[in-house]
């Protein structure tokens, strides 16, 4: 028998059906319509930059680098456009083959290809590895008509750095080099690293490296609508890079070129200083490299010839080299004695060409020193005894405590980096520096060796200069700069780095002029006498013999020993004698007697300074049978 449902049972079950159907249907499209408001209404800002970005691509737009001048605005470091070959290796299916088709186009050696891969591995920070660089006009047209079959491939006109003075000044401007995984560290750790997005090359050393915030400048963006290949279609917005500020030196480049010229092939440096300042006008180290090999990366050929080089001509020998100073340390020696009262300006010595200590007996050989000698006598003529006897009097803590004030033993601060502290020798400092007890103790004949600037006493070129400096600027010790001004780029507005006086040395005005006035008898009549002969300005000085190893008692001949063993030759000066503009120190590397070498150095230096007489030839070297004639 049939079951027939009742009519309105089955209208009632279908309306349910159509009802939980629509529900489900209005259900999904709740759904769906939440959706589409999340992802175009919430969601709208992150989709809409990543939809942009596909079709936009910022690019940054790498600031042009500040430039660097002297004191006359002479160019020592500037820009210049060239065209380079680059591999995107992100776009490149073969990077050998690719290559390998290239230099089928253009030159690519095998220099070329490994600085190519050692760039690659330390340019995580770009997008493109330059292969060749300094392109030829011909060259380039060959490289774009063929850039259609080569992926990955852009030919782009980049900015380089150059030193047009090449050797000259190279240890003061320093020199940029490719930014390694070192750098971007640094960056990193500093903040920077938006700044440098797009950016190839860093400060290494000298003021390219201390001022590289001055001179980078900001980096600009240029927003650029790209194809599906990432081609370029067309510009949409620029925001242009702000460029780096330029560096003005007090740096003379022509008084440097005269001081580098008169040391000739001779090993040496030489710190020139404008006293009321503190403002570098020289600052020499010699042999000097080329910075411009570097910029680009320095091939193995020349890094081997620099680095191997028995010269050392990478090593900045004006403030990174340390030498006993030898009797340029006896002027403060006797300003010492002056200040602390073991010594008067009338002071008079008999017999001070002989000194005993623990039974043993000191020889003066100078005959102007076995006689009566005083403050002004014994600096004259550079008479040993006098300061074996006033550093035996002073004792060593005292001795130290009194040169500190002149900066001896401590970093200047010159805005150069890699400057070396420097030895001012005390008995703490012997019980730090040896590991042995025995080694530990400091002596008597320790202290009056340091007396005479022998011992254990080591300052750089740049330490003498400075300290000199402040005795001729009445005892007004500045901090010595490079840089006289930044200049804005924008703006054309010079910003000075302003003179920093580090203290002032509380010393007598009458013991100053003292000391400087048994200088200026240096050059007329005493050691100097021979090689300032003849000069239409008055000048003050002192020269200096630092042995080199120790003779343990035996006299030192000179054509008896290598060359490398012989002692250095040292001469510190001031000029004009009345208001002195320049204070320099000059150290020739085994160059025998102060006299000998370093003196005729520093005496054409002053001449070009002050009168404008140019040599550009090494200086003449006194014979040493003069030399030690005019030292004893």
């Amino acid at each position: 028998m049939t079951d027939f449902r009742h009519p309105k049972e089955e209208l009632a079950a279908f309306r349910r059906r159509v009802l939980v159907a629509m529900l489900f249907v209005l259900v999904c499209f709740g759904l769906l319509a939440a959706r589409f408001h999340y992802l175009q209404v919430v969601r709208h800002d992150y989709f809409h930059s990543r939809a942009e970005g596909n079709r936009i691509a910022l690019l940054p737009v790498v600031p042009n680098r500040g430039l660097i001048t002297d004191r006359r605005g002479r160019v020592l470091a500037r820009n210049y456009s060239a065209y380079t070959l680059e591999i995107n290796p992100s776009q490149v299916d073969n990077l050998e083959a690719t290559i390998d088709e290239l230099a089928r186009i253009v030159p690519i050696d095998v220099g070329d290809r490994r600085r190519f891969r050692k760039q690659l591995l330390e340019s995580k920070f770009f997008e493109s590895v330059p292969i060749r660089t300094h392109l030829s006009d011909e060259e380039v047209a060959r490289l774009v008509a063929r850039r259609y079959s080569l992926p990955g491939v852009e030919v782009q006109a980049r900015l380089f750095r150059d030193y047009p003075y090449g050797e000259s000044g190279a240890h003061v401007t320093g020199y940029i080099g490719r930014i390694n995984e070192r750098d971007v560290q640094r960056i990193e750790e500093g903040g920077n690293s938006a700044n440098y997005r797009g950016s190839e090359y860093i400060g290494k050393s000298g003021l390219e490296l201390s001022y590289e915030d001055e001179l980078h400048g900001n980096t600009g963006v240029e927003q650029v609508e790209i194809n599906a290949g990432g081609r370029a279609m067309r510009l949409l917005s620029r925001t242009p890079a702000a460029p780096g500020n330029d560096l003005e030196l007090a740096l003379d480049i022509e008084l440097q070129k005269v001081a580098e010229a008169a040391f000739g092939e001779r090993r040496g440096a030489l710190v020139a200083i404008e006293p009321a300042t503190g403002g570098v006008l020289a600052l020499v180290s010699t042999p000097s490299f080329n910075p411009n090999l570097f910029v680009e990366g320095i091939s193995v050929t020349d890094w081997r010839a620099l680095s191997d080089s028995p010269e050392h001509p990478l090593l900045n020998r004006a403030m990174f080299s340390t030498y006993p100073p030898g009797s340029t340390f006896k002027p403060f020696m006797a300003l010492a004695g002056l200040a602390t009262g073991k010594r008067n300006l009338f002071q008079y010595f008999n017999g001070q060409g002989v000194f005993s200590f623990v039974g043993h007996r000191f020889y003066d050989r100078k005959s102007s020193c076995q006689s009566g000698v005083d403050v002004h006598r014994s600096l004259v003529y550079s008479c040993n005894t006098y300061y074996y006897q006033l550093a035996n009097e002073l004792g060593i803590e005292a001795l130290a405590r009194f040169m500190r004030q002149f900066g001896f033993g401590g970093r200047t601060g010159i805005d150069i980096p890699g400057e070396a502290a420097g030895v001012l020798p005390t008995p703490d400092w012997k019980r730090k520096r040896f590991s042995r007890k025995e080694q530990q103790t400091w002596f008597g004949g320790e202290t009056i060796s340091v007396g005479i600037g022998q011992g254990y006493n080591a300052y750089t070129p740049l330490q003498m200069a400075n300290a000199l400096a402040a005795l001729v600027n009445d005892g007004i010790i500045y901090r010595p700069h490079v840089v006289r001004n930044v200049v804005d780029a924008k703006t054309g507005e010079r910003h000075p780095v302003e003179s920093e006086p580090l203290a002032r040395i509380p010393v007598s005005s009458a013991h100053l002029q003292a000391i400087r006035a048994a200088m200026v008898d240096v050059t007329k009549v005493g050691t100097a006498a021979r090689v300032f002969r003849g000069a239409p300005y008055e000048s003050g000085g002192k020269t200096g013999t630092a042995q080199v190893f120790s003779l343990r008692g035996q006299r030192y001949v000179e054509g008896r020993v290598t060359e490398r063993l012989r002692d250095h030759s040292w001469y510190i000066a001031f000029a004009p004698a009345h208001k002195p503009t320049i204070a320099l120190a000059v150290i020739v590397e085994n160059g025998g007697f102060g006299s000998q070498s370093a003196a005729p150095i520093a005496r054409q230096v002053m001449d070009f300074y002050l009168l404008g007489q140019r040599a550009d030839e090494p200086a003449s070297e006194i014979d040493e049978a003069a030399a030690a004639e005019a030292e004893q």
